[in-house]
């Protein structure tokens, strides 16, 4: 079996306010190395506030969250947003590209997190680039680019710290339904080659894609036999 690149066990978030705002109640999740999860649910579910606990982008009210064996909770804002670039990639719907940067200029902004040294990142986002299909497009400009295009840059930015884990928020929710056919088929191969994928979405032909889904309704999260179901 392999080893798990996330634990979560009893992860709650809770808001202050009059009544509380239980947005996520006590979780337990074991996403494994390899792994390609689907996180389904409605607006106002919870989905986006599991996506920023598992992201180090906050911090649970309760609970224990270990990402690749790191217990996250006692590190400090440094030391997790270092955490963060290093182990985590995020693709999400609206891109967050530079837009008067080119493809290999974004890309290689993410390389910052490991070294400065200009050239060892250019090269590493040249070969992200190359990685997704758009060695051809290096040098070419976000709005030059279709959305299955800027698409493919945000997810080789994602990528070219080598993550252990890729999580996609809503992927598809910009792109036509052939373009978005096409982002799912590459993010399955990369999962075939060994990428720990997440999917946060609301999309159920999105979430068949992944080999499991697990849903959030209210704050409670639910595991489905995906496999058996969506086979």
């Amino acid at each position: 079996m392999t080893d798990p690149v996330v634990q979560l066990a009893g992860c709650a978030k809770t808001y202050p306010g009059s009544p509380l705002v239980h947005a996520l109640r006590p979780v337990d999740l074991t996403i494994r190395t390899g792994d390609y999860l689907a996180v389904v649910g409605p607006s106002g579910s919870g989905k986006s506030t599991l996506l920023n606990l598992l992201g180090l982008l906050d911090r649970p009210s309760a609970g224990t969250y270990r990402l690749s064996g790191v217990d996250v909770a006692g590190l400090r804002e440094r030391e997790r947003t270092a955490l963060r670039g290093r182990r985590v990639g995020f693709v999400f719907q609206a891109f967050h590209l530079l837009p008067y940067r080119t493809a290999l200029e974004n890309v290689a902004l993410a390389r910052l997190y490991v070294t400065t040294a200009a050239r060892p990142r250019a090269e590493a986002a040249a070969e992200a680039l190359r990685r997704v299909g758009l060695g051809h497009r290096l040098h070419a400009l976000p709005t030059t680019m279709s959305g299955g295009e800027r698409q493919r840059v945000a997810i080789a930015r994602a990528l070219v710290n080598s993550p252990d884990l890729l999580l996609c928020d809503e992927p598809t929710g910009n792109l036509d339904s052939a373009t978005a056919h096409a982002v799912m088929d590459l993010l399955e191969q990369l999962n075939d080659c060994g990428v720990t994928v997440v999917v946060i979405t609301h999309d159920p032909a999105v979430a068949a894609r992944a080999r499991r889904r697990v849903t959030i309704l209210d704050g409670r999260l639910s595991e489905s036999d995906s496999e058996s179901e969506l086979a």
